[in-house]
């Protein structure tokens, strides 16, 4: 009998119930986690947490184990180990962005400053490593390389494509290392520690790794779509920061080899002052009225598509297709 499951919709009920009462329990390990007598620390560490989220990254280690033993061994502290990996990632992503807002409330350097946020983010990601030791020496290891993949993205979306190198190729590597990897990281968790099949561990990584693309571009698109009050982010923050996106190098593109009025006035737009709010406003909403966004969210399509054909490779089954369905409300999320 189908049921639902927050990201996950119409699949079987018992397996919805199963990885719901375990995405409970993890919560509250995800709190335990980031207990310290440090009064400062307990209170920042938590700020993203009590926020809220969609918890993705717990649920694909959950939705991977169900292929094995769900309740074995380090399957739920390598779910708690990937969200901690991202929730630090996300303070420190929102200094490097000069992000106001994350989740419908006010970032972490926001309220206490840069310093603190980074500190805050290390101190994340110094209890997942705690985790990923008390797991076991792969775990380790998968996660350290995530760990490098996460700040080689970062570094890479800093300074930009080398010269000569393609910009659309950098940017997907780009959010291959800052989002697939820690995916992919779950996925593999989750079917290794379960005891699943041979080669389910594999598909996982795999899988993971092009969802995550799918799953950012389809941020692309949402980060233009919506509003502060439906996506908890600040619509076009990146535009700000000269970060690219899939929409932008589009405009680029187009405005470089067949340029016309609306791309060479997005353009310079892009290339402008959007200190002011009018300014990013008015060039959200051309963004917005421009093929190019509607190409992104093709693009993702396509590319979730490719992570639904790596997920044929599995048993079919409930799980095979609660993964079809996480992909597709990944990719075809609102908010």
């Amino acid at each position: 009998m189908p049921s639902t499951l927050p990201g996950v919709p119409d699949i079987d009920e018992d397996l919805a119930n199963s990885i719901a009462e375990r995405l409970g329990a993890i919560e509250h390990r995800l709190r335990d986690s980031v207990s310290t007598s440090d009064d400062m620390m307990r209170w920042t560490s938590r700020h993203l947490m009590d926020a809220g989220g969609k918890r993705v990254r717990p649920m694909l280690v959950l939705l991977a184990a169900s292929f094995g033993d769900i309740d074995a061994a380090g399957v739920r502290d390598a779910a708690v180990l990937v969200e901690l990996t991202h929730l630090a990632s996300l303070y420190h992503d929102d200094v490097m962005d000069s992000a106001p807002t994350r989740r419908g409330t006010d970032s972490a350097h926001a309220l206490w400053g840069n310093n603190v946020a980074i500190l805050t983010g290390d101190f994340l990601f110094a209890r997942a490593s705690g985790l990923s030791a008390r797991i076991g020496i792969d775990a380790v290891r998968r996660h350290s390389e995530t760990f490098e993949r996460l700040c080689l993205g970062q570094l890479h979306e800093t300074v930009g494509p080398k010269v000569g190198e393609d910009p659309f190729e950098h940017y997907i590597s780009v959010l291959a290392d800052k989002t697939a990897s820690l995916l992919a990281l779950a996925g593999g968790l989750g079917a290794s520690l379960s005891g699943a099949p041979e080669g389910t561990a594999d598909v996982m990584r795999r899988y993971g790794e092009k969802v995550g693309v799918a799953f950012q571009l389809a941020d692309d698109v949402l980060d233009l779509e919506s509003d502060a009050a439906t996506s908890g982010k600040t619509p076009g923050i990146d535009l700000r920061e000269g970060v690219p996106t899939m929409p932008t190098l589009l405009v680029r593109r187009r405005a470089a080899e067949h340029p016309d009025s609306r791309s060479r006035d997005i353009v310079e737009r892009l290339d402008g002052d959007l200190s002011s709010e009018s300014a990013l406003d008015e060039l959200v909403s051309l963004l917005r009225a421009d093929p190019a966004l509607e190409e992104t969210r093709e693009l993702a399509a396509r590319t979730a598509d490719e992570a639904t054909g790596v997920l044929a490779e599995l048993p079919a089954g409930d799980v095979r297709e609660a993964l079809m369905g996480f992909t597709s409300t990944l990719v075809r999320r609102s908010r």
